[in-house]
């Protein structure tokens, strides 16, 4: 009999492997007649996987996918192509979406408690003093989308863009344009993470210039389209004068976008809007969304790369940067020369 994997159900369901990742690790955000969907077919052909795994998690062991966001489509996408990629590997996968506040680290160690975990993957990670709950793990890791260099943990590997290179470039295009008012809206701008390393190298396109970023700019906001809208809204009743929005996620700026449009502003002739992740969403925006695109399957491909090398080789750890690639699209502007003026 033809043993199927996750993505062989996808396929026979007509769903993404995302989709059939929620279905068997319970989650309510899923259709109920898909779900049903996916459930009779998983039956029909006695397929075991993912948190059906806690049943074997006795005698078996598994791996773990924690995903830190559930808004983001970008880290959506990038953990379908994650278990795309791993499909083929005998391992079953546990994967656990959480909330971009919530505490990974604790969810990792909750999740080896639970089952028999050989190996991790942390999806949209932020690395901060809380890694250090997870430096006694004797489990091979691999971090996502952010550089674990800095973290020195003798057992994790990782997978990112070189995000400082990439803010400083778009700081450079924006003031290279002529905007000198711009708001940023990310996250927490101090942390480790790769969302305060893209703030660090746009900082440095001011300081080479001789100019200084205004902290009153820099806005912390949730990745979704509904903090993105809530984010512009207040920001810029306040600020009219701004000229350029340079949002962490391209998600944030679809949200941004819309708010902008309802306060009477057009993108760009008054505010340029750039993005970054390069999701799919950013090419049907009104206008198409200038962004950083973050290879998704590349990432994927690697990451699942490493930590397979690393369970099966006792290979020593890796920090693999990829080459992300700038969407110059139609959201971005030089600014006018009344608004030139203005700020």
């Amino acid at each position: 009999m033809q043993v199927l994997t996750i993505k062989d159900i996808a396929k026979l369901a007509n769903v993404s492997v995302t989709t059939v990742s929620r279905v068997l690790n319970r989650r309510p955000d899923v259709n109920p007649a898909t779900r049903d969907k996916v459930e009779r077919i998983i039956a029909e052909h006695h397929f075991v996987g993912n948190q059906n795994a806690r049943g074997l998690k006795q005698t078996s062991e598994v791996i773990g996918l924690i995903i830190r966001g559930r808004s983001n489509p970008f880290l959506n996408a990038l953990s379908e192509s994650i278990l795309e990629n791993a499909a083929s590997l005998p391992d079953y996968f546990v994967t656990q979406y959480i909330d971009e506040q919530a505490d990974e680290f604790e969810t990792a160690l909750r999740m080896t408690r639970q089952n028999r975990i050989k190996g991790m993957i942390f999806v949209g990670s932020l690395i901060d003093e809380r890694v250090s709950a997870i430096r006694g793990l004797e489990i091979p890791v691999v971090f996502t989308t952010v550089n674990a260099g800095a973290a020195a943990m003798p057992n994790a590997s990782s997978v990112s863009v070189d995000d400082r290179a990439m803010g400083r470039q778009i700081g450079d295009y924006l003031l290279s344009l002529g905007h000198r008012k711009i708001a940023v809206f990310g996250s927490n701008p101090i942390a480790e993470d790769s969302l305060a390393m893209r703030f660090q190298g746009f900082c440095e396109s001011y300081t080479e210039r001789g100019l200084s970023f205004d902290p009153g700019d820099y806005v912390e906001c949730r990745f979704s389209l509904e903090a993105g809208y809530a984010a512009a809204r207040d920001y810029f009743s306040g600020h009219p004068h701004t000229t350029a929005l340079f949002t962490m996620s391209d998600i944030v700026a679809v949200g941004a976008i819309r708010a902008l449009k309802d306060l009477g502003k057009n993108v760009p002739e008054d505010v340029s809007v750039i993005g970054f992740d390069g999701i799919d969403l950013g090419k049907y925006t009104v206008p198409r969304l200038t962004t950083i695109e973050q290879p998704v399957e590349e990432i994927a491909r690697r990451s699942v790369s490493l930590l397979q090398d690393m369970m099966e080789n006792n290979a020593a750890p890796r920090h693999m940067v990829v080459r992300a690639v700038w969407r110059n699209r139609d959201s971005v502007s030089a600014p006018s020369e009344i608004n030139r003026k203005e700020s």
